[in-house]
């Protein structure tokens, strides 16, 4: 698996609520339609560890069969559409992709 991280800030005139209503629906909405998207995850940051990790709203994690399919995507029409949503939102983001390892499984639902 291949995965394209954003984390992200909100504009300072937005509540975190509101940053992660447009994020979870306005803007979800133009980005469900990536190629080659198989799994997205959202997390709401709810809590800052230390000071210099605060100032960050939430993190989103994309995931793709292939570092090829990742490429294919962000040359999309479909990105440039949700790059294009994004605007002049004015918000911070950092955007990083890698290959996923699981270093430990789910066997929560293992017998």
């Amino acid at each position: 698996m291949f995965d394209l991280m954003v984390l992200a800030a909100r504009p300072n005139d937005w509540t975190h609520e509101q940053f992660m209503t447009w994020w979870r629906g306005e803007h979800a909405e133009v980005t469900y339609p990536l190629p080659g998207l198989l799994r997205w995850q959202h997390i709401d940051i709810v809590h800052a560890i230390d000071e210099r990790s605060s100032g960050w709203d939430g993190l989103s994690i994309l995931s793709f069969a292939s570092r090829d399919d990742l490429e294919a995507a962000l040359a999309s029409p479909e990105w440039k559409v949700a790059v294009e949503h994004v605007g002049t939102m004015r918000g911070r983001r950092m955007i990083w992709y890698g290959d996923e390892r699981t270093m430990v499984a789910d066997t929560s639902t293992t017998s």
